[in-house]
């Protein structure tokens, strides 16, 4: 049962099987207005930074975002410092969001 829960179907028993709902995704690359400003404003905040990805994990309407950031603004810096960091970047943004997720690195040379 675990594996075929694993595999996103839910056996009913009698051979009966239904797929399990999961979490929608936008079918399109393009990026939301919110996506932009939110990149933008990061863009600004950590010009040292490498690689910043942000995707609105709400379908689109702009209430959750997960932000991906790699910085050398981050080095010697514990985790919690460098999500502080990113909340006091987006303070303003973020009075009009649900939930961020938040993945910071610093780059590998």
């Amino acid at each position: 049962m675990a594996a075929a829960i694993s595999a996103g179907i839910l056996g009913l028993g009698r051979g009966r099987r239904v797929p399990l709902l999961r979490r929608a995704r936008r079918a399109f690359a393009s990026q939301t207005d919110g996506e932009a400003r939110v990149v933008q404003v990061l863009r600004e905040k950590f010009p040292r930074a490498s690689a910043i990805k942000v995707v609105d994990i709400s379908g689109g309407c702009g209430a959750m975002y997960e932000i991906h950031i790699e910085s050398e603004e981050f080095k010697e810096k514990r985790t919690v410092q460098q999500h502080q960091m990113v909340n006091q970047a987006l303070s303003e943004e973020i009075k009009a969001m649900h939930g961020l997720r938040i993945f910071t690195s610093i780059p590998k040379h």
